[in-house]
């Protein structure tokens, strides 16, 4: 039983509780104590940002009061229900409009937060409660428009709707907020969509705000710095708006600010001496804000700040040495600048510092040796200047020491000394032509990357033995000759790629999840074994994930795929594999790309891949599947959220399945307004293919997740086409966005709907050699065509056709000889189907074509 049917049940309990409470009568206990605490399951949900998230209900026990349960408060005196905490509890659903939370009237405080919400909107009845002070939905899968009912809580002194990914915010909600919300303290709406926001709207923002956290929130447009003058702020976080711009008050700027992060917002102009006055400043993010000119000095004045980023800026001149004063400093990032001159031996004095990142600036002469002092170090990275000499070998006293880049400087691979407690090591792009012998001892590390370099021969014995902790390890772009075993036991991502490796497939840890290694001269079989390595996500052995494209392999595809593996894409395009598809595919439950076209797989068509629930694309083009399609009962859930669907030049026959058709919900969803995003998208990779739009090959280097295509060309389908939706003139009619429509040589009856002339977009159009009959409709789009559309269909006429009324007759001219051979019927030997759908979202390219296939190159291959 879904969550929220159950917990309907316990709010309505609830309310009956504060009736038992507030009631002379009595009677109503025993009843109250039965029905207190529903039996419940362990939820799973998408609390994985919880540091400790549990199934609340779990805990409630029928013979227990239920003010004590656990995430319930009641008013002391009268027993009402005023709190209810269920933030990281397990819940995951929808929330229906009538569930009887909507019906506790003392409502306060409300914590919905870091649950899984299944993109439901957020429901209008959160405006219901008139006296809540306190709500909390962040980080628990709500989607669609804020609604305005929500801007009417004026009691509310504490409002959180962020971390949502899909929830919007229009202008008229952010009106009313200002004008009501009088009390509110903090305003939290990260991630919250406001591109329809004027900013002009934070002008008048209550005074009695503490806290204002508007992150990558799409604003545009130039944003008043009276926002900066709030007395009561301590924390203000405008990152990641691109569009917006700034300017920092010149002077006079004085108020409890301890966070301000204008990270990726505009000011162009030197930074404001006056940010020197905000003395309780603790945490300071001015990274990417095409700041220029000298770093001011009065930034040593905010002696209480622990972190500092002027990184991504065009700073120049020196580190200013009053830095020194910051004694609480603990993060100090000022890389990608024009910084110059010496790095100051002040910064050896802040004693309390741990990460120091001064990359990619035009710092000469030696690393001051007194940073040997920083004592708590434990990341530095001075690379891309212009410094001299080798690696001080004073670093190797840094006991806590984990990550080191010192890209510029002299490296050689014998050293005499050691770093022991490295954890992180990235020396990229360091013409290195050995793995450096310093990192001998290292059995701490986690993180290394030796990639770019030139490297070459064998990966040493010693290598294995450098840390049973080691999960990333990055040696592509070298020139390896051999790697004959992957001994890391916890190796989570091994990257191979452009070597020289020869000789037979290293077999990875079971722990791995990313394995790339293309771009070699391995030989011999994949092992079979590779298909039960559970935790596998990425593997990458030509271009892509999992993608065995091109590479000649042959044989059957291993029966071998673990339960519960992590795959989400698999693809085999190109190869020689034969045989039947393995039924082991249906345990790649988290599958969404599947492409196993042009290879020489004999099989039926492998109904049951209709139980991957997350199957996105499924190509089997160019193969030899054959028989019906449809003959075989469903699941019931069919690919619904397929958007690809490729089975052109195979051998299957008999009638298209329409319950297929009628069950691809993803093809028919209008995606209008969600960002755009690709499949497969990762820090490491992005799924690609081929498909064929408007005839032709097209390469599409990144899947847009709104992209939709289907492809039944050059097989031997029969019949009708199956109607998508509803009768299918009624249906081509609603596809607004259609550009190019291609019917030809099929055994189409009828008029042609007069409602197709809505098609604005419609540039081509191809309805020849069917069996049309009637009136030709005019207007719009229609009366650009001229004859060949309507080619070889004898009952139709009108305008373009000579022919203006249905007694005339037009013989059929002959067939040229390409579509002729030994006098067979155009049709005997079943005749091809084509169906392209291609959609980028509202306004642009949508096409749709049924057509003929050339059979007499498919009789002379078959």
């Amino acid at each position: 039983m879904r969550w929220f049917i159950w917990l309907s049940q316990l709010f309505y309990l609830l309310l009956l509780l504060h009736f038992q409470f507030t009631s002379s009568s009595s009677s109503f206990f025993p009843l109250l104590q039965h029905y207190c605490a529903p039996k419940s399951r362990a939820l799973q949900s998408a609390s994985f940002l919880c540091d400790n998230s549990y199934p609340k209900m779990k805990s409630w026990k029928v013979s227990t009061d239920c003010c004590s349960w656990d995430g319930v408060t009641c008013d002391r005196v009268r027993g009402d229900v005023i709190g209810l905490d269920l933030s990281c509890s397990w819940l995951y659903g929808t929330i229906p409009s009538n569930i009887s939370l909507f019906l506790l009237p003392h409502l306060q405080h409300l914590n919905l937060a870091f649950n899984d919400f299944s993109f439901s909107p957020i429901s209008s009845g959160f405006g219901q409660f008139a006296r809540l002070r306190y709500l909390n939905l962040s980080g628990s899968w709500f989607s669609s428009q804020v609604p305005l009912k929500l801007s009417h809580l004026s009691q509310l002194t504490s409002l959180d709707l962020s971390h949502n990914g899909f929830v919007y915010l229009e202008a008229s909600f952010m009106k009313r907020l200002v004008k009501n919300m009088t009390k509110l303290r903090e305003l939290q709406l990260d991630e919250v969509d406001m591109s329809l926001v004027s900013v002009s709207s934070f002008m008048n923002l209550s005074s009695s705000l503490t806290s204002l956290t508007l992150e990558a929130c799409q604003l545009s447009g130039r944003m008043s710095n009276n926002i900066f003058h709030l007395p009561n702020l301590c924390e203000l976080n405008l990152k990641e708006n691109r569009e917006l711009m700034g300017v920092f008050p010149m002077a006079n700027w004085t108020n409890p600010l301890r966070f301000l992060d204008v990270s990726s917002m505009t000011f162009s102009r030197e930074l404001s001496k006056s940010i020197g006055n905000l003395n309780f400043l603790r945490n300071l993010g001015l990274n990417e804000c095409s700041f220029t000119g000298s770093v001011p000095t009065s930034l040593g004045n905010l002696t209480q700040l622990t972190h500092l980023d002027l990184s991504y800026n065009d700073f120049s001149g020196e580190i200013p040495s009053l830095l020194s004063k910051l004694k609480e400093l603990s993060y100090l990032a000022l890389q990608f600048n024009q910084l110059t001159r010496l790095i100051p031996a002040s910064l050896g004095s802040l004693m309390k510092v741990t990460e120091i990142f001064l990359k990619s600036n035009n710092f000469i002469g030696h690393i001051p040796s007194s940073l040997s002092f920083l004592k708590d170090l434990r990341s530095i990275d001075l690379s891309n200047n212009n410094f001299e000499g080798k690696i001080p070998n004073f670093l190797t006293n840094f006991r806590k020491l984990i990550e080191v880049d010192f890209l510029s400087l002299s490296i050689k691979s014998k050293l005499n000394y050691s770093f022991l407690a490295l954890q992180h090591v990235k020396l990229v792009s360091r013409n290195i032509i050995e793995f450096p012998n310093f990192l001998t001892l290292s059995k701490k590390l986690d993180y290394l990357d030796l990639s770019n370099n030139r490297i070459y021969g064998r990966i040493p014995e010693w290598m294995f033995e450098i840390g049973e902790n080691l999960s990333y390890l990055n040696l592509s772009h070298n020139f390896l000759s051999s790697i004959d075993r992957i001994p890391w036991k916890n190796l989570i991502y091994l990257d191979l790629r452009d070597n020289l490796l020869q000789g037979k497939f290293p077999i990875p840890p079971f722990s791995t999840e990313i394995l790339f290694i293309s771009n070699n001269s391995l030989t011999g079989n994949i092992p079979s074994m590779i298909c039960n390595i559970s935790s596998l996500r990425l593997f990458d052995i030509s271009h892509n994930m999992m993608d065995l494209r091109m590479n000649n392999f042959h044989g059957a595809i291993p029966d071998t795929f673990a339960k519960d593996n992590q795959l989400i894409t698999l693809v085999f395009n190109g190869n020689l594999l034969e045989g039947l598809l393995p039924k082991s595919l249906v345990n790649c439950k988290k599958m969404e790309v599947l492409d196993l076209g042009n290879n020489k797989i004999n099989d039926r068509f492998p109904y049951w891949l209709e139980a991957l629930p997350e199957l996105k694309v499924l190509v089997l083009k160019s193969n030899r599947f054959y028989d019906p399609i449809g003959n075989h009962k469903t699941s019931g859930n069919i690919f619904s959220k397929l958007r690809i669907l490729d089975l052109s030049h195979n051998e299957f026959t008999g009638f298209l399945p329409r319950n297929y058709f009628q069950n691809l919900n993803a093809m028919t969803t209008k995606d209008e307004g969600k960002k755009q995003q690709y499949m497969g998208e990762t820090d490491y990779y992005q799924d690609s293919m081929v498909v064929i739009v408007k005839g032709l090959d097209s390469k599409l280097q990144r899947i847009l997740t709104i992209f939709t295509t289907i492809d039944l060309s050059s097989n031997k389908f029969e019949g009708e086409i199956p109607k998508l939706t509803g009768h299918i003139p009624l249906s081509l009619a609603n596809l607004s966005a259609l550009e190019s429509l291609d019917l030809s040589s099929n055994r189409l009856v009828g008029e042609i709907p007069i409602q197709m002339t809505s098609l604005t977009f419609l540039a081509k159009l191809n309805l020849s050699r069917n069996q049309l009959t009637g009136p030709i409709p005019q207007g719009k789009q229609f009366g650009t065509f001229e004859n060949d559309p309507y080619y070889g269909n004898l009952g139709l006429y009108g305008f373009p056709l000579s022919i203006e009324c249905s007694n005339d007759e037009l013989t059929l001219p002959t067939l040229p000889s390409i579509f002729q051979e030994d006098n067979v019927s155009l049709f005997s030997s079943g005749f091809g189907w084509k169906a392209v759908l291609t959609g980028y979202g509202c306004g642009l390219l949508f096409g749709l074509a049924m057509g003929y296939a050339v059979f007499k190159m498919e009789n002379l291959n078959g």
